[in-house]
């Protein structure tokens, strides 16, 4: 069973009188990170403190770490530096022909949507966009729009804009009786709600990791199926080949690439600054348990959503989004032109941080947020409203 975890404010650098309801934007790095990267950069600063094994450890560990989190193993997993390389990485290794399929979501986050409308453009195919439903039941009208002509699903778990949610094991199912490859983007999702790559079985799944993962900025993470681990990097690099551990010898040129997923590995990958704290992060994920950040968090946003539905905010239901995820509708017939222009300066002024996206207010917290964080964003919305 599941636990809601305490208030870890406590781990942040969130200084009293700011309510930071923003993790869907960018996190707040944990203290420990933050003195993680201080060692680290204070390393780089005298290089001759770096030895050949600060290349190489880390990075499998971090590795390992992930591969934790998504029941993955540590060969199946690749260091990148955004969603938009990972999934370029994708569909570079995925075939497409003309009159295919790729499917996306609605307002769909771009970096999940630019390399497959390039991508279509190339080989003929075209991007088949699946409308957002009235009902807000995405996993139905994703499953609808699954026939024989799509060769690639290129999905989230939840949406970006309220947290709309999918149910990846069934979608996932679907994709594989007509054949098609399921790539996955993550980010507003991984680290905050559970997802096995044995049951969900992706081709690809990339998340960045400065949202929900807590990590820094360019730190990210690629998941590729082991019937995908044959294909081609995005670049090449001695890092990427067999042996490529040994220094010595890297001039010796080399046609096999290093095991498993590593050779779709970014470039300079051991970041002697970001690794550090991002083990840091993903040592501390695996303590929380992602199944409990996911259980306290839902109950966040269902007292948030409730308080909100009574000042005439709705937000989809609790079976239709991810629990860590919430976007308040502002109702066009009390609000046609969506969110009052004043009210982003006005949470601001009070020291609230949320998003808006489109006609959502973006309420995304996490383990820092306390009730004195809630009464703040509702005296403001009260106010304005």
């Amino acid at each position: 069973m599941s636990r809601i975890i305490p208030c870890q404010k406590h781990l942040f650098d969130i200084p009293p009188g700011i309510h930071y309801f923003n993790c869907a934007y960018i996190s707040p790095m944990m203290r420990t990170a933050k003195a993680a990267a201080q060692v680290g950069l204070d390393r780089e600063s005298q290089p001759w403190r770096i030895r050949p094994i600060d290349f190489f450890e880390p990075v499998e560990e971090a590795r390992g770490l992930f591969a934790r989190i998504i029941g993955a193993t540590a060969d199946d997993i690749a260091i990148v530096p955004s969603t938009s390389y990972g999934i370029a990485t994708a569909a570079k290794n995925l075939p497409l022909a003309e009159g295919q399929k790729i499917l996306t979501l609605e307002e769909q986050f771009p970096s999940n949507v630019y390399t497959w409308r390039e991508a279509a453009a190339l080989s003929g195919a075209r991007l088949e966009v699946v409308a957002r439903p009235e009902d807000g039941d995405w996993t139905r009208a994703v499953l609808e729009a699954l026939d024989d002509r799509v060769a690639i699903a290129a999905l989230p778990n939840n949406h970006w804009t309220d947290g709309g949610l999918l149910d990846l094991v069934a979608i996932g199912r679907r994709v594989r009786e007509i054949g098609a490859a399921f790539v996955l983007d993550t980010s507003q999702s991984m680290g905050a709600l559970p997802l096995d790559v044995g049951e969900v079985r992706p081709d690809f799944l990339v998340t960045s990791g400065y949202k929900w993962m807590l990590c820094p900025y360019s730190v990210s993470f690629l998941y590729a199926a082991p019937h995908r681990q044959q294909g081609s990097p995005l670049e090449e690099n001695g890092m990427n080949r067999r042996d490529g551990v040994d220094f010595a010898r890297m001039a010796v040129l080399k046609d096999e690439y290093a095991a498993g997923a590593r050779r779709f590995d970014v470039g300079e990958r051991a970041h002697f600054t970001l690794m550090p704290a991002t083990l840091e992060i993903l040592r501390q994920i695996l303590e929380w348990g992602v199944a409990d950040i996911q259980a306290t968090l839902s109950h966040t946003t269902a007292a948030v959503a409730q308080e909100a539905r009574d000042l005439g905010l709705p937000s989809l239901a609790p079976d239709k989004r991810a629990g860590h995820f919430l976007g308040l509708q502002f109702p066009r017939r009390d609000f046609p032109n969506g969110p009052p222009d004043s009210l982003p300066e006005a949470l601001s002024e009070a020291g609230v941080y949320v998003s808006i996206r489109g006609s959502s207010l973006r309420v995304t917290p996490h383990l820092w947020n306390d009730e004195a964080d809630r009464s703040a964003l509702f005296e403001v919305l009260k106010r304005m409203l």
